[in-house]
């Protein structure tokens, strides 16, 4: 019963930061302003890892795959670990 229960708790919370990394790209579509309030937030937790990704992935041309990447890297971890 508690494996069960820290099964879910890590999907879960692999779940939340897959939506802050989608969030953080699609800041500037939805016109956020990440750098006031809460929303401070999205930017310290996402870059890591969608930076870490950018220096592995090519560039290619004006559009930035790197948090799509990551976000499909978070989904295929959350599948390995909570087969969910």
């Amino acid at each position: 019963m508690m494996n069960l229960v820290l099964l879910s708790l890590i999907g879960n919370i692999i779940t939340l930061y897959m939506l802050v990394v989608l969030l953080y790209w699609t800041a500037p579509w939805l016109e956020l302003n990440l750098h006031q309030g809460y929303w401070r937030l999205i930017p310290r937790a996402a870059s890591p890892l969608v930076n870490s990704i950018r220096k592995v992935l090519p560039s290619m041309g004006p559009m930035d795959w790197s948090p799509l990447a990551a976000v499909m890297a978070l989904w295929l971890l959350r599948l390995l670990l909570v087969q969910y």
